[in-house]
């Protein structure tokens, strides 16, 4: 990797006092970035000059130094730090939102999302607009939004052999070169049903914009204290998605099938053997994202799902309709 050249911005040691903030002073925030980014490592050099103007100490995610060569400033591992911290900033996709949601929600953490992937469902802040959202959230105008997680982990025999914390989603799933997968579903110990399917999704209301989605789940808004089961490809097509609330515990057992594995937010893997237990629960943690004025998550849908947009077929039929009507009414 050629190395980039110096900051343009002089970083000191970062051990300025805190700069205001309402609820409680940030002293020192955690930066991490999708690094594989063209651009992220000026951009992270740059939030954190700002940071050090406003009187916090800024540290730098050890992978994240790593990558983009900076070594000789402030880092650490995240998990590590997470007691030392006032806040979180991360750089990049929903991807690097959803890890480092998974890492210091149990700290409490408030996070902060600035845009640097695709979609940005979770990083809410345009890559443009963060110099004016982070300088508004630092003077202590921004809302609170809490999110809730899932904890799950696989039982073999009686004893616990897996276990993760997932922001969108835990999902039972079958091998992509394999036929179904078979399972049974117990909810607070009632028997829910036996189903065979590509797979099941078990979504919190932040990832039921995500995988739940695209297989025809509905959509939850993230105050609603609920999750989502989504059925993959089932093979009988009168299994629909529910939603239960999410109180409940959740036991999916594998039955039958090849090279069956478990994935938290499709990043934290394991395979499962036949007999396996699948146990999902609300984690007894939540996620604190803090946004700068004017945020809206009907807007995020809007955005993100295009629903300002008629579809072109139907605009077609609109104007010919139009058309059509203006022709009858000038023949009268």
């Amino acid at each position: 990797m050629t190395a980039l050249p110096p900051s343009s911005v002089p970083l000191s040691d970062l051990t300025t006092p805190a700069g205001p903030f309402t609820a409680k002073p940030v002293r020192r925030a955690l930066l991490v970035g999708r690094y594989q980014t063209e651009g992220v490592a000026g951009t992270l050099l740059e939030i954190a000059a700002s940071l050090q103007r406003s009187g916090v100490i800024a540290v730098f995610e050890t992978e994240t130094a790593q990558a983009i060569q900076r070594m000789d400033l402030p880092h650490g591992n995240a998990a590590e730090l997470g007691p030392s911290l006032d806040m979180a900033i991360a750089l990049g996709g929903d991807g690097t939102m959803l890890g480092l949601c998974r890492e210091l929600a149990p700290f409490d953490v408030p996070l902060i999302g600035i845009n640097h992937g695709r979609l940005g469902f979770v990083t809410d802040i345009a890559l443009e607009a963060w110099p004016q959202a982070l300088g508004q959230i630092l003077e202590g105008h921004y809302s609170i939004e809490e999110r809730s997680l899932l904890q799950a982990h696989v039982r073999r025999a009686g004893e616990s052999v897996w276990q993760a914390v997932a922001m969108n989603d835990v999902v039972v799933s079958r091998s992509s070169r394999a036929g179904m997968i078979e399972l049974q579903v117990e909810v607070d110990g009632i028997h829910m049903y036996n189903q065979r399917a590509d797979g099941l999704i078990i979504a919190t209301p932040t990832g039921s914009t995500a995988y739940a989605l695209s297989a025809n789940g509905p959509i939850l808004h993230p105050q609603v204290a609920g999750l989502v089961l989504v059925p993959v490809a089932p093979q009988s097509l009168s299994n629909r998605p529910i939603v239960l609330p999410d109180s409940v515990s959740i036991v999916i057992r594998v039955v039958e099938g090849r090279e069956p594995r478990v994935a938290a937010d499709m990043q934290v893997f394991s395979d499962l053997q036949d007999g396996d237990d699948i146990v999902i629960a609300r984690a007894p943690y939540r996620v604190r994202f803090l946004h700068p004025p004017g945020y809206s998550h009907f807007a995020t849908l809007r955005n993100k799902l295009n629903w300002h947009e008629l579809p072109i077929g139907r605009v077609q039929r609109s104007e010919a309709w139009v058309n059509g009507a203006s022709s009858l009414l000038s023949n009268i």
